[in-house]
Formats: structure tokens, C-alpha cells, sequence
């Protein structure tokens, strides 16, 4: 598994979009992105910590290789 690398809630969203996530809705700084049965909800921080993007990784199913190719 490659180092995660430190990015914002803007390239997350774009990333998972790339792979097929939908953008559904926003609360406040939070957005809640589908894809079939797969849902995620990302913070619109200017950088996200590690463990919340390994959290929203394991929520979209989605490995780490595939959203730094898509960054």
C-alpha cells in the first residue's frame, strides 16, 4: 500500500468522481458522494488528515493505488 499522500477534500472529490462517484448532496462542509451502493461522506478541508482518507477509502472501496492514480 503506497504512503497516502496529503491532499484537500476538493482533489478527494475530483478523484472519486474520476472513478465514478456522483456528488449528491452538501451539509455545511460536508460532502455526500454514490456510487451504486457505495456511499462517502468527504470533508471540504484544505487538508485531510491520514486517517480520515484511509476512513473514506474504506467507505467507498476504493484502494489507495486507485485514487493516486486518479489525483
Amino acid at each position: 500500500m503506497p504512503k497516502l499522500p496529503c491532499v484537500s477534500g476538493v482533489r478527494i472529490i475530483k478523484a472519486l468522481v474520476r472513478l465514478g462517484f456522483e456528488r449528491r448532496r452538501q451539509r455545511g462542509s460536508h460532502v455526500v458522494l454514490r456510487r451504486g451502493a457505495d456511499v462517502c461522506v468527504v470533508p471540504m478541508h484544505r487538508e485531510v488528515d491520514q486517517g480520515t482518507l484511509r476512513g473514506i477509502l474504506r467507505q467507498a472501496n476504493v484502494t489507495a493505488e486507485n485514487l493516486v492514480e486518479n489525483l
